[in-house]
């Protein structure tokens, strides 16, 4: 499939982290309908993908070529205590994209999450049969299920642990650079607890180019290095900040905030990006030098 310049997205759920990335990077080259319930930036409209007559009103009026499907619960907490709605935004919104998309002959893609594994194995492949542990990765599965089992044509891109959103950072990367600047001197990192970052910027151009093709289907999209706990994430981050003789790391096991985080979650989310490799089209860079342009970015803005 050759796409043009100016064709037409409309991107749901794009108020969030990866929609920040996602924004900067399409903007140039299509003409974006960017949407989401929490208009946190000037160039976003409202639009609740679980209202489907709302979603196809925008369709009908904006006719896109292809809708790229954010929107989506992730806090696991909330969605343990609150099912349905996991099900409400996660599932049904899904299914609302992907019957308009049937409907109207758009291309569907679709960001899935490393959430739907159980954590028996070390390293996931994109071929491997996800079964989810928690009421997010049940949902978030149950939308790519809808996608696959509905549409001939579509992209599933599943996301690790994501970092790159600054201050819409609602993750563990950005929960240790927040406590480091409000000076803690001691930061406790779960070791027993396993998966695999991924910088949104580099997901989105990997969406980017991916979407030009016609190698319709399900790609894992995480960065290259390997599995890794949260203790060797917090670890990079003060080495890079130079502060590794001013704050101690602390090795915890995951009941150390089972008070907190109470969700299931797997030992092991991580994955590899098998598919994109047997193409070549895997662009995907190593968490390290993200973790690395991530943090230098975030300085730049006086963030941190």
């Amino acid at each position: 499939m050759e796409m043009q310049d100016k064709k037409k997205i409309l991107i749901t759920g794009c108020g969030g982290m990866l929609g920040r990335a996602i924004y900067d990077v399409f903007k140039d080259h299509f003409e974006l309908m960017a949407t989401d319930i929490d208009l946190n930036e000037p160039w976003l409209k409202y639009l609740d993908v679980r209202d489907y007559s709302s979603v196809e009103k925008v369709l009908n009026e904006f006719k896109p070529d292809i809708i790229l499907h954010l929107a989506a619960l992730t806090d696991l907490e909330f969605q343990e205590k609150n099912p349905e709605e996991a099900y409400r935004t996660n599932t049904i919104g899904t299914e609302n994209m992907v019957l308009l998309a049937r409907k109207n002959g758009i291309l569907l893609v679709y960001i899935s999450t490393a959430g739907i594994f159980d954590g028996e194995k070390d390293l996931y492949n994109d071929y491997d049969v996800p079964n989810p542990l928690s009421h997010y990765g049940k949902s978030k599965y149950m939308g790519e299920l809808c996608v696959k089992g509905n549409l001939d044509k579509y992209f599933v891109f599943r996301a690790g642990w994501m970092m790159g959103g600054g201050k819409k950072d609602k993750k563990f990367i950005y929960k240790i650079l927040k406590q480091i600047k409000e000076g803690k001197k001691e930061i406790y990192a779960i070791e027993n607890i396993y998966g695999t970052p991924t910088y949104t910027y580099d997901l989105a151009r990997t969406i980017f180019e991916v979407i030009k093709t016609e190698y319709y289907g399900v790609y894992n999209c995480v960065c290259k290095g390997g599995r890794v706990s949260r203790y060797d994430v917090a670890l990079e981050i003060i080495n890079l900040l130079g502060l590794s003789d001013e704050i101690k790391i602390h090795k915890v096991f995951s009941d150390f905030f089972s008070a907190s985080f109470f969700a299931p979650r797997p030992r092991s989310e991580a994955m590899i990006d098998l598919k994109l490799e047997l193409r070549n089209m895997n662009k995907m860079r190593d968490w390290k030098e993200c973790l690395k342009e991530y943090i230098s970015n975030i300085k730049a803005t006086g963030e941190i």
